[in-house]
């Protein structure tokens, strides 16, 4: 049978760094018996941008939804924008950066969920 939660039931995480906004999907402790996944719906308003950081044990993908931002990969950045998907294999460091003047927003996944996140700069 399917499961089902309702948004105000979803895990919703208020960046303390800037005004990002991140809602919870679907998450390994979440009732839903999905123990391989883990997805997240992120907006950065104008101006927002992540630490960079990487992630052990999982590959990340990222399907942008609206807006357009940057993406860095190791050292390089890509202009993401509407339909575009995004995948970065365990270790690449990596973070977003909303430069427009729209917000950017994007569905995240991580398959398996990852087994550590690793800031590489300590501004998370």
């Amino acid at each position: 049978m399917a499961k089902l939660i309702t948004k105000n039931e979803l895990p919703h995480l208020h960046s303390t760094r800037d005004t990002r906004d991140r809602l919870d999907l679907v998450k390994p402790e979440m009732p839903l018996g999905a123990t391989q996944l883990s997805a997240d719906r992120i907006i950065y308003h104008p101006g927002d941008t992540a630490a960079a950081h990487y992630h052990t044990g999982c590959h990340h993908m990222f399907y942008i939804l609206k807006g357009e931002g940057l993406m860095y990969v190791d050292g390089s950045s890509y202009r993401m924008t509407p339909g575009m998907v995004a995948a970065v294999a365990p270790v690449e460091t990596h973070w977003f950066e909303n430069d427009g003047e729209e917000n950017f927003s994007f569905v995240e996944f991580w398959a398996p969920p990852p087994d550590e996140t690793v800031w590489v700069t300590d501004d998370c």
